[in-house]
């Protein structure tokens, strides 16, 4: 399925859902190339939630850039198939090479701010990122690895305690939106 027909299909959770979904497909239509950076105003990224068997914890890394727990993922980099996106950088950042999808196709959507940040030595302008999130599950027993150009940690934290680990104020109304909604899985 393509890209706007996933977000098409898509069922907003709450208000901030229904507003960045019509964004998304209102971008979709005005940029050929949303799906990469070369687009420096907006672009498409995956990014993951990632719980324990339990429910009761979320892998987050330490990103270097933000300074801050965050949950994993990426850019698409051209690439419009999102969920192959999520698992490639879930798999990437974390080293979890055995995570088990458990949304049907996308779990959250939202746009989000990136200020202006240093990458590789080369400035980068504050622009959007277009959002697609996935939940999986993952087992807190298998082992761990950081991906130091990225990251500085990889650990579970208690679902509880999200919002307050992270230092991203623009965060914490969208991982306690991920929290809610896992509650109606369960």
């Amino acid at each position: 399925m393509k890209l706007k027909e996933q977000i098409e299909k898509y069922i907003p959770y709450n208000e901030q859902e229904e507003s960045d979904k019509e964004l998304m497909l209102e971008y979709i239509d005005i940029f050929e190339d949303v799906l990469t950076r070369k687009n420096r105003m907006c672009h498409f990224t995956a990014s993951n939630w990632i719980v324990n068997k339990e429910r009761t914890k979320v892998l987050m890394i330490y990103h270097n850039i933000y300074k801050s727990w965050a949950w994993t993922g990426g850019h698409t980099d051209g690439n419009s198939d999102l969920l192959y996106v999520a698992i490639k950088e879930a798999e990437e950042e974390t080293g979890l090479d055995n995570l088990k999808l458990l949304s049907d196709g996308i779990y959250g959507l939202q746009i989000l701010t990136v200020d202006s940040h240093i990458k590789r030595g080369k400035f980068v302008s504050s622009h959007l990122h277009l959002d697609c999130c996935f939940l999986f599950e993952a087992d807190e027993k298998d082992e761990l690895r950081i991906k130091e150009d990225e990251n500085s940690a990889v650990k579970w934290i208690d679902i509880d305690k999200v919002t307050k680990i992270t230092n991203e104020e623009k965060m914490k109304p969208i991982y306690k939106k991920l929290n809610s909604k896992l509650k109606n899985i369960i």
